[in-house]
């Protein structure tokens, strides 16, 4: 899928869908110049849903004069797959699966999971974990979150509620929280929880600081992982690992967003197979394939941790230092194959 990474300082906050449809053209005429189905292939983000991705793709398909899987979030009825908009949610959920199967903590079933963000990745996330039996206790935005008070969860019918909010470019305060939730104004959930078994970053970069590292661990979390990109900054993934060392099989479990999310990306390549046969596959298969990934990627990261992080170590091995060397130790081997070093 290539290896750029970029975006744009265009904020579709307080602009029209005329603005926001002008900008899509504009950055495509340029970017298409720079990408392909073979070359890079982008996809969607912050900002950035499926209408976004219609209007970058029919302008890329008028400037290049092709029909291929050169972005992937594409509609279904052109080139689009399914589970694709649920995929990193749901991929995050099927990675801390694995995370407590290995660890013996069982299942989802009965577990309080809070969540930060509201949008794809915290939606879908949440959506799979109340269908796997947990309780979903948080939700936020770039205004503030909305926490559980004692016994009440959020239902697959308000998460869907504070979809269609997302949707018309709402913020929380436009959901009817009062006498189930608490609105907290400009913060975000970590620090205002009760009792919470797993955590999921799932709204932006940095969003899990050392201080409400500490204050996760207190709440009793046994499992993080970033649905969000760097959700956690490098003080609180400190104080995560420093707790795994110490505690030992009655640690908090920290997976980074690396491995952790790669369930968007997995079904982006899957989508562009699909695109490369001229087949779409069922959401069943899809939706196989996508666990597959997930379970892949944890025993990756955990396999190659007990392989090469040696001293201190105990019952549960960094899934950091695991995702970071497989991932390194896989581009290595493919430059040394190809000739850019030798021995």
């Amino acid at each position: 899928m290539g290896g750029g990474k970029g975006g744009s300082d265009f904020d579709p906050k307080g602009k029209s869908d005329s603005e926001i449809r002008r900008f899509c053209v504009a950055f495509m005429r340029q970017l298409s110049k720079h990408i392909g189905a073979d070359t890079d292939v982008p996809a969607g983000d912050i900002g950035v849903s499926g209408r976004e991705i219609g209007w970058l793709f029919g302008t890329y398909r008028q400037e290049r004069n092709k029909f291929e899987g050169v972005l992937t979030g594409k509609g279904l009825t052109w080139g689009g797959s399914l589970i694709r908009p649920e995929a990193t949610g749901y991929g995050v959920v099927y990675y801390v699966e694995q995370m407590l199967k290995y660890a013996g903590k069982g299942t989802f079933a009965g577990k309080r999971v809070a969540i930060s963000g509201s949008g794809n990745v915290a939606q879908y996330a949440a959506l799979k974990c109340i269908e796997l039996g947990a309780t979903v206790v948080s939700l936020s935005d770039s205004h503030g979150c909305l926490v559980a008070e004692g016994d009440a969860a959020f239902t697959p019918e308000q998460i869907e509620n504070i979809a269609d909010l997302k949707v018309q470019r709402k913020s929380l305060t436009e959901f009817d929280h009062k006498g189930s939730f608490m609105y907290i104004k400009g913060a975000r959930p970590w620090t205002h929880l009760g009792k919470v078994d797993i955590a999921l970053p799932s709204a932006t970069q940095n969003e899990v600081s050392k201080e409400e590292a500490e204050a996760l661990i207190a709440a009793g979390v046994i499992a993080i992982a970033e649905g969000s990109n760097m959700g956690c900054t490098q003080e609180a993934i400190e104080v995560f690992e420093a707790h795994r060392k110490e505690k030992g099989a009655e640690a908090v479990w920290y997976a980074p967003g690396k491995a952790a999310n790669c369930g968007g990306v997995a079904v982006s390549g899957l989508e562009m197979a699909q695109n490369s046969q001229r087949l779409s596959w069922t959401r069943e298969e899809v939706d196989q394939k996508l666990k597959d990934i997930m379970t892949a990627a944890f025993e990756n990261g955990l396999n190659t941790a007990k392989e090469y992080v040696k001293g201190g170590e105990n019952e549960l091995p960094s899934l950091v230092a695991g995702s970071n060397i497989a991932g390194f130790v896989k581009v290595a081997r493919a430059m040394h194959d190809q000739g850019d070093w030798w021995n």
